[in-house]
């Protein structure tokens, strides 16, 4: 097994760091185009955000646009920085740079969804009751969907950091010039 990394599947399949990575990545992607197709002028679905960004979006001009037009951007970065977990030309990134940016993400993806699901969840439930009005519409779909995708892209890209973590040690100076290259479908590292 010399130049394979010890703990490496040997089944083939990929390791599920790896799936998780390409997962979020569709997440993010998903999630950029429907980001995409409201700012370009798409109303389908648009009442299931609600609040700030249905007013917003409702004012007309170029605000809603451009605002829709840098979430695009954020999510596609989101998909890369996934992707950059997994595919070669995430190497050309530090690895301390590229874990802790990737799991600042992952937290605050974690945090935000989680809270908006649990706080929503709450308020649909009776547990709690809000002091101003709730568009209950925009809720439901806050918990079940928009909010939730946060939720599990946080988590898919969470389990990739996780997998990335593993599969690129940091390499110590006493290591010499060895260089980990991951394959782009499996978690076996091979040195050079």
């Amino acid at each position: 097994m010399d130049g394979i990394r010890a703990g490496s599947r040997e089944s083939g399949c990929p390791a599920a760091g790896v799936v998780a990575a390409y997962a979020a990545a569709v997440v993010a992607f998903g999630y950029a185009l429907v980001s995409l197709y409201w700012a370009a002028g798409g109303r389908a679905l648009l009442s299931t955000v609600g609040g700030y960004v249905e007013h917003l979006t409702d004012q007309g001009g170029a605000a809603p646009v451009i605002v829709a037009l840098a979430v695009v951007l954020a999510k596609v970065a989101g998909g890369m920085l996934a992707l950059a977990l997994v595919r070669p030309w995430g190497q050309a990134v530090p690895r301390r740079w590229l874990l802790g940016g990737s799991a600042a993400v992952s937290l605050l993806l974690v945090a935000y969804g989680g809270i908006n699901v649990l706080a929503g969840s709450l308020v649909l439930s009776g547990a709690i009751y809000p002091a101003g009005s709730v568009d209950r519409t925009a809720l439901r779909w806050h918990v079940g969907l928009w909010d939730l995708w946060f939720l599990v892209w946080g988590i898919l890209l969470a389990l990739a950091v996780a997998g990335y973590r593993r599969r690129a040690p940091i390499l110590g100076p006493g290591d010499g010039t060895r260089k980990p290259v991951l394959s782009p479908m499996s978690d076996i590292a091979v040195y050079q």
